[in-house]
């Protein structure tokens, strides 16, 4: 959410900023809320003299009672009485004030970083770099689905019985490579120092609402509405959560915590190619970095995020690329945001398999997050996040650049984890 005081010192920027990331009704909602916001501080302005006014008008009451004057003191008892009925009055206007202010900055996205780049789709993403060579496939070579289905790894149809389309099965040897790389990652991300946690695949409303999942993504999470929880769409909200309403050390930062954890999207309105098998999916397995960061470093904690992505990657032996992303396609909550692909040999594109995003403070002023500076003053902190990595399409990639006429390689660092060398 944004800082409403910058907003108000920043107008013009403010809404320069919005039209990069082609909010439709930047300047009128900016305007809006300026208004609601100049109402709001003359409430307020009123609401302080009235209370000011009281407490003079109250103390005079003592002082003629004790004088004696009992007409003066039942007038001035009247004046209060009539002070306290306009004080409830203007209470209530600035609750409303309030919730109006909070409502419209609620439906306002973050302002993108200034070297967002323009655009409106992905097709204006700017590819920052790319690694390895993309592979060269014999001529049997087939897509992970069909894989999946040779090798009785993954079963879709399975899943569809079970629960439903995206709902896949994970069997044998196809099982055991999917625990390696969540183990793989966990043991990564904490050799570069990050924290594991094991967090809740639900969540309550004011966590959502904290990281920005709502009102923004409402349709896209599966909800219980009888708890009133949200199945989580990534770990990166409950480990957000984690420093809701918190006061961190300055001492501390950066503070960098990982988790695996299934992720559950509704994936509402896709469909297509981008659906066929592993490439989208109601329920996946995830690791997530997310850390917590100084104003003036979480630059650099963002370059130390995706190198670390990148290593991961390396690793794997995948040929890859990262995408800074245009204005139009950046999420609602980033200002800046970096896409990793992976290319899938077999079906000749590009598939993604990470974002990495710092916030700023557009989170941590919904999560109430802030750290006391060397002044003393309190101030909020900035949250970043990304994968590290997502699993569905990095095993499609490795699965569909590995087979052979043979089988499936695994890739060297795996095989500790695997206990095996080959998928046949």
């Amino acid at each position: 959410m944004l800082e409403i005081n910058k907003i108000r010192l920043n107008k013009e920027n403010v809404i320069e900023l919005l039209k990069v990331k082609n909010f439709k009704y930047a300047e009128e909602k900016i305007n809006t809320l300026l208004i609601l916001d100049e109402k709001k501080r003359q409430v307020q302005k009123e609401l302080e003299d009235i209370k000011a006014d009281l407490n003079i008008k109250s103390k005079v009451i003592g002082k003629f009672m004790k004088e004696g004057s009992k007409l003066e003191a039942e007038n001035a008892k009247i004046e209060v009485a009539n002070l306290k009925d306009s004080s409830k009055e203007l209470e209530v206007q600035m609750v409303e004030k309030e919730k109006e202010i909070e409502d419209l900055l609620l439906s306002i996205p973050n302002l993108p970083h200034y070297s967002v780049p323009k655009g409106k789709t992905a097709e204006d993403n700017i590819i920052e770099s790319n690694f390895g060579e993309i592979p060269k496939l014999y001529d049997g070579a087939t897509p992970h689905w069909e894989l999946c289905t040779k090798y009785d790894i993954v079963d879709f149809e399975l899943g569809n019985k079970i629960t439903g389309a995206g709902f896949p099965v994970y069997k044998g040897k196809g099982a055991k490579l999917q625990r390696a790389l969540i183990n793989f990652f966990l043991d990564e991300a904490e050799k570069n120092g990050f924290s594991e946690v094991q967090p809740p695949l639900m969540v309550n409303e004011a966590s959502a609402l904290a990281t920005g999942q709502l009102p923004d993504k409402e349709g896209q999470m599966y909800s219980i509405p009888l708890d009133g929880f949200y199945m989580i769409p990534t770990a990166e909200v409950p480990i957000t959560n984690i420093f809701r309403d918190v006061i961190v050390q300055e001492k501390d930062f950066p503070i960098c915590k990982s988790a695996y954890s299934q992720c559950f999207r509704r994936e509402a309105g896709s469909y297509g190619k981008d659906v066929r098998g592993l490439n989208r999916l109601h329920q996946f397995d995830k690791v997530e970095i997310v850390c917590i960061d100084h104003p003036e470093h979480s630059y650099k904690q963002l370059e130390i995020m995706k190198q670390h992505v990148e290593s991961l990657l390396k690793k794997l032996e995948l040929p890859y690329r990262v995408l800074r992303l245009c204005g139009g396609d950046i999420s609602f909550t980033a200002a800046l945001t970096f896409d990793f692909e992976t290319y899938s040999a077999a079906q000749e594109r590009w598939l993604e398999v990470s974002s990495v995003s710092n916030f700023e403070t557009f989170q941590s002023n919904r999560l109430k997050l802030r750290f006391k500076n060397q002044e003393g003053k309190t101030q909020l902190a900035h949250t970043l996040n990304g994968s590290a990595l997502a699993l569905p399409r990095i095993l499609a990639s490795l699965l569909e650049n590995n087979q052979t006429p043979e089988g499936i390689k695994i890739p060297e660092v795996l095989v500790p984890y695997t206990g095996f060398r080959l998928i046949n």
